[in-house]
């Protein structure tokens, strides 16, 4: 090869003589051929490229066929399927989660017999005895298997729990609807544990998703009818701490497990007050939410607000749009001429304006009795991509939040800037629904903003 052709420089590897660490050998190089383009060669005896066609367990296979004298007149390998049958059983075990599940399949292999079954295609397919055309379907692809609604055998239709002979030939109908799926009675006359399988596996899914929504509306009926906050309780953390407890996966697996009443709603929610600190924590925030809820109903007062003026308890107080002040803010107060007393943020845009009128700003403080909801502006910036908004306002709504308002503009180089406006009663809760959102995937920064700026 290298007098034919010149050999790239350092593209020559001796594996013969310094085989890999899984026992690969070959010889490999790579020349300029024909139009200067660079060509691979791989050179290697045929033990070579068995050992790394099928790996190292092949190697005893092709040891006893050079020795052999059990070979047809044809000169083929009578055994020449059970390399074939052991790659069968490793897609087997990749396509089956349940251990469980597969060492039954193996079972059923290794005591049954088979029928050959030809495709119109000219193909022949190995199934076990008394397959049906589900069985020869899902043996051509799982989709094909999903999707089957009818079999042709020898030319005439049949139905599906037809079994199938030696020598027959199959056609597989297929629908091309988007809902097209198994059903339920395929599992009472399939044969091959692929079929089986494949079809159990279709059910779950399906069935998972059903538990899921069963187990977050139990789990919600529970918090209401135990009194409990919803919104403080049903949070990323504390669901992730409880589904860890239970050695589950994710929350989705502990909302799936309350679904099929593996576990009790009410022992989640008992796991979910120790996370929040104990019984008297979690009553004491839940009627805060609830005194949060009253004010939503009730019409407003002079102290809806949560801010008392030094010296004037029920003076008419309300928040300013402006800066959207919150609990633990520094907060000025300024007499209007018809609204009574507007508090604003100190480091308000339009503080500086306000504070050139001294005669007429006054002492206020946040009131000790809180549970007020309050005006909250954020800013999300992120990669403009599909779905965006509606993973942040999932996020949100998570937590119980109901956005007022929401601002989106994107800019040409694909970056997205959501403004985001709603209600929120403590600025611990705020900070955590900023993490929230932060874990949207493309979202690089959350930070509060002012309604003027």
């Amino acid at each position: 090869l290298h007098t034919r052709w010149n050999p790239l420089p350092g593209r020559f590897k001796d594996y013969i003589a310094m085989p890999k660490y899984n026992m690969y050998q070959s010889l490999h190089t790579t020349v300029l051929g024909p139009g200067n383009h660079p060509v691979e060669f791989q050179i290697r005896t045929h033990e070579m490229h068995r050992r790394a066609e099928y790996g190292v367990a092949a190697h005893w296979k092709y040891k006893e066929d050079a020795s052999s004298k059990g070979k047809s007149a044809s000169g083929a390998d009578p055994d020449s399927s059970q390399l074939d049958w052991v790659q069968q059983i490793n897609e087997w075990q990749r396509e089956t989660d349940d251990p469980g599940e597969f060492l039954d399949s193996l079972r059923f292999e290794l005591n049954t017999t088979e029928v050959y079954v030809f495709t119109p295609k000219g193909d022949v397919i190995a199934l076990p005895k008394n397959a049906t055309p589900v069985d020869l379907a899902y043996a051509i692809h799982s989709e094909v298997g999903d999707r089957c609604i009818g079999a042709r055998v020898n030319g005439r239709l049949v139905p599906l729990s037809s079994k199938l002979s030696n020598g027959d030939i199959c056609e597989i109908l297929v629908s091309r609807a988007e809902d097209a799926g198994p059903s339920r009675d395929w599992l009472s006359f399939a044969a091959s544990p692929r079929a089986i399988s494949k079809i159990k596996q279709h059910f779950s899914r399906e069935r998972r998703e059903e538990a899921i929504e069963r187990g977050k509306d139990q789990l919600a009926r529970q918090l209401r009818r135990s009194g409990l906050p919803i919104q403080r309780l049903l949070t990323v953390e504390h669901l992730t701490a409880v589904a860890d407890s239970y050695r589950l996966q994710n929350v989705d697996a502990l909302y799936a497990a309350i679904g099929e009443g593996n576990v009790g709603a009410q022992g989640v929610v008992q796991r979910l007050v120790e996370t929040e600190g104990g019984l008297e924590a979690a009553v004491e925030e839940g009627s805060e939410d609830k005194h949060l809820a009253t004010l939503h109903r009730r019409s407003p007062g002079k102290n809806d607000a949560g801010v008392v003026v030094e010296g004037q308890p029920d003076m008419w107080v309300k928040l300013a749009k402006c800066c959207t002040p919150l609990p633990g803010d520094a907060i000025i107060g300024f007499i209007t001429r018809e609204n009574g007393v507007s508090v604003h943020r100190r480091d308000c845009t339009n503080a500086a304006n306000l504070l050139s009128q001294p005669e007429r700003i006054v002492k206020v403080d946040w009131a000790v009795s809180g549970g007020v909801g309050y005006l909250v502006a954020v800013q999300v910036e992120a990669l403009d991509r599909t779905g965006l908004l509606s993973e942040l306002t999932k996020a949100l709504s998570d937590q119980g939040i109901s956005i007022i308002s929401a601002l989106v503009s994107t800019t040409k180089d694909r970056l997205a800037k959501v403004r985001l406006t709603f209600e929120c009663s403590d600025p611990q809760f705020l900070e955590h629904l900023i993490k929230q959102m932060r874990r949207v995937s493309g979202v690089y920064d959350v930070y509060r903003v002012s309604q003027a700026s």
